[in-house]
């Protein structure tokens, strides 16, 4: 059976020479397969005595059937003759010549010795029978699986490149009978993804280099594609599946996406599918590297990335030798080291997979507000809606959304509309409700770009918010954060954006004549003009019974209050200090209250830490050394300035702040207790990123 599909993009050439096809499926000294022995034949010993005597015939590629059509003469007749009576001897039941057959596609030997190589036929004569069987590949029935499955471990990759062409002649005609035989075929290109190097040379070929292999497997599959479009749903699950690991080393990541990259481009009908299934991927790996750092001590994740920055100055090319030889010697590691490497080795990996990325989006915003720019955004957006936005935990894949949305007005607006739509949405899960605010609170806060127009406008969508929910559970018990999480993700996105851009919140119009822009010092003491309704409004909702202060994470309230009585916003230190006589696990509406065992809740009411709202903010700092580089992080990101900045000029502080201070010294035992983890928590969230590559190493 021949195909007809061109394949004239592969640059192989035309004709060939080649040595006549010996039959070897069965010993020469038996006429088995219409053979004679060469002791009967005279002529063969005169061919072999005078080899520029034989009549020699070149491999012809025809054009319309790209096929091989004539090898060596009589000796491509003995091929097809072997193959056809191999196969009409299985469905007699003799086998014999059907597993020598098997045996002659399987890889060869490659540790045997040359002389054994350049003895063994199938080296140099395995292109004859490829081009026979597939002749006869209507012949192949459910019963021949074993030979097909020998064909697909031929090592077709590292011959010549007229043994790759006819060898994907071969595939695609093996694609015709059975449905199956497509399966297995795709099944064994796309787990060649996973190679990161090339074999050793099969004997009788020069070496073929990992480019070259590269190539040729993605032309085979763009060809069998092209023939059966049904395929391209099949290999997008297998590509899925046999995604590596996230312990993987970094160069069997980068290897596999490259094949799911050139991929991408032989086939454009599949770059939906295929850069979802990447940023997929990069948010599994980014999510759990957050988890690792997140689980280890402070000591383990510091050795992280003083390790992973150093390696990122040195600016030196990892090879898989070195990961081979770390990764040969991690059994005699201690296992606080063996942890640093894991981590280390993951983050590379991430910051490799992420700086990627980037180059990929980066050429198609250059034009920002252009048709494919505006496009391509789009279905970023989707991507990061399905498969960024429900994992709380990622910290930088979604910088693709950060950095490309400050690219201009319209980008920015495209974003924060899908973020309000998602977080007040009636449809929505909780927890992806709740995602989307503090996406919303991060993004406002952290974007550079972001007008004070859009940030008071998304400040009154949030209180506008919080006023519904508060008049709506008016009658309720209390505090609840699992009962009203989104009330306080919004009241907390609030707090959060105050702290970084509470300038913008004011009547740039009305600021009184002795204000400095850009000295935040010489806004203290002064009659300020924020939006309307900001005061009141916001004091509404501290007093009400939701009391959203005891809810909101402390490290997060400590600094609006700071910050908003040294501004003149309002003075809240009396309902947090109210707040410390209040137990949350009161109020709580568990399993318990509905019959259930106080046990099966699973807290521990001595410890309310639960009963606050994780202080999580997507657009964090970016922490990734190679990946960083994109971001402009200069122009673009808005960096945490601490309460210090607005003491009184000269730096010495006001008799109203050591009264505070020496207030904070005086509080419970409880609060002191957990006043050092607070601390970190609060340079953490607040401080890490003033901090310079330097420093953080020191």
């Amino acid at each position: 059976m021949t195909t007809n599909t061109p394949l004239s993009r592969l640059a192989y050439a035309p004709t060939v020479a080649s040595s006549p096809i010996k039959p070897i499926l069965r010993k020469p000294t038996a006429s088995v397969l219409g053979t004679r022995s060469r002791a009967d034949d005279s002529d063969g010993a005169d061919e072999e005595e005078h080899p520029m005597k034989r009549q020699k015939k070149t491999v012809v590629f025809n054009e319309n059937l790209n096929m091989v059509r004539e090898i060596s003469g009589k000796s491509f007749e003995d091929a097809k003759r072997e193959v056809r009576q191999a196969l009409e001897g299985k469905a007699r039941g003799d086998e014999q010549d059907y597993d020598n057959l098997k045996d002659l596609f399987a890889p060869s030997n490659r540790n045997s010795s040359p002389d054994e190589d350049e003895e063994d036929p199938r080296h140099q004569e395995l292109l004859g029978y490829v081009v026979a069987l597939t002749g006869y590949v209507p012949m192949l029935g459910r019963s021949c699986t074993g030979l097909v499955r020998s064909v697909l471990r031929c090592s077709w990759l590292d011959r010549d490149e007229n043994f790759a062409k006819a060898y994907i002649q071969l595939l695609a005609a093996l694609s015709s009978v059975q449905a199956s035989f497509f399966a297995e075929i795709l099944r064994m290109v796309v787990e060649k993804f996973l190679e990161t190097k090339s074999p050793s040379a099969v004997p009788g070929f020069p070496p073929v280099d990992l480019e070259t292999r590269k190539k040729r497997l993605h032309v085979g599959i763009k060809y069998l594609l092209d023939l059966f479009p049904a395929g391209s749903k099949m290999i997008i699950k297998l590509v899925t599946s046999k995604f590596p690991y996230t312990d993987e080393p970094k160069a069997v990541h980068m290897s596999y996406i490259d094949h799911l990259l050139r991929l991408k481009t032989s086939r454009p009908d599949l770059e939906r599918d295929i850069m979802e299934l990447i940023l997929a991927q990069l948010v599994k790996l980014d999510v759990e590297m957050t988890l690792d750092l997140e689980n280890d001590e402070d000591d383990t994740t510091r050795a992280v990335m003083r390790s992973i920055q150093t390696d990122a100055k040195d600016d030196q090319e990892d090879d898989e030798s070195d990961d081979e030889s770390v990764m040969s010697d991690d059994d005699d590691l201690p296992e606080e080291t063996k942890r640093v490497i894991k981590i280390k080795n993951k983050l590379e990996t991430l910051d490799a997979i992420m700086d990627l990325v980037f180059s990929i989006y980066d050429p198609i915003f250059e034009k920002p507000d252009s048709d494919e720019a505006v496009a391509c955004f789009e279905n970023l957006l989707s991507d990061f809606k399905n498969v960024i936005l429900p994992h709380l935990k990622s910290r930088h894949t979604q910088y693709l959304l950060f950095k490309f949305a400050m690219k201009s007005d319209q980008l920015m607006e495209m974003f924060l509309g899908l973020l309000l739509s998602v977080a007040f949405s009636s449809t929505e899960a909780p927890v992806i409700k709740q995602a989307a605010a503090a996406y919303l609170a991060s993004f406002t806060a952290r974007g550079a770009r972001v007008q004070s127009h859009t940030v008071q406008l998304i400040v009154s969508c949030l209180l506008d918010y919080i006023d519904y929910y508060r008049e709506t559970h008016r009658h309720c018990r209390g505090p609840d954060v699992r009962r009203y999480s989104l009330y306080y993700a919004s009241f907390q996105g609030l707090l959060y954006i105050f702290c970084f851009r509470w300038r913008d919140l004011l009547d740039q119009g009305a600021l009184p004549d002795n204000v400095d822009w850009d000295d935040p010092a010489s806004f203290l003491g002064q009659d300020l003009p924020w939006m309307p309704d900001l005061k009141k409004r916001m004091h509404a909702n501290i007093a009400s019974k939701l009391n959203p202060l005891k809810c909101c994470s402390p490290v997060i309230v400590e600094e609006f209050a700071q910050l908003s009585h040294h501004l003149g916003l309002m003075y809240i230190y009396p309902q947090i200090e109210k707040n410390k006589s209040i137990h949350l696990s009161q109020f709580y509406t568990g399993s318990y209250a509905q019959g259930g065992a106080l046990r099966d809740t699973g807290f521990e009411f001595d410890n309310e830490k639960w009963t606050h709202l994780e202080a999580c903010f997507p657009f964090d700092p970016f922490q990734l050394p190679i990946a960083r580089r994109w971001l402009d992080l200069e122009n673009n990101y808005v960096t945490w300035s601490p309460i210090s900045v607005l003491r009184k000029p000269g730096g010495e502080a006001t008799d109203e702040d050591e009264e505070e201070e020496d207030s904070d010294e005086e509080g419970s035992e409880e609060e002191s207790e957990m006043g050092e983890e607070e601390l970190e928590d609060r340079e953490e969230l607040f401080e890490e990123d003033t901090a310079t590559d330097d420093e953080r190493a020191d």
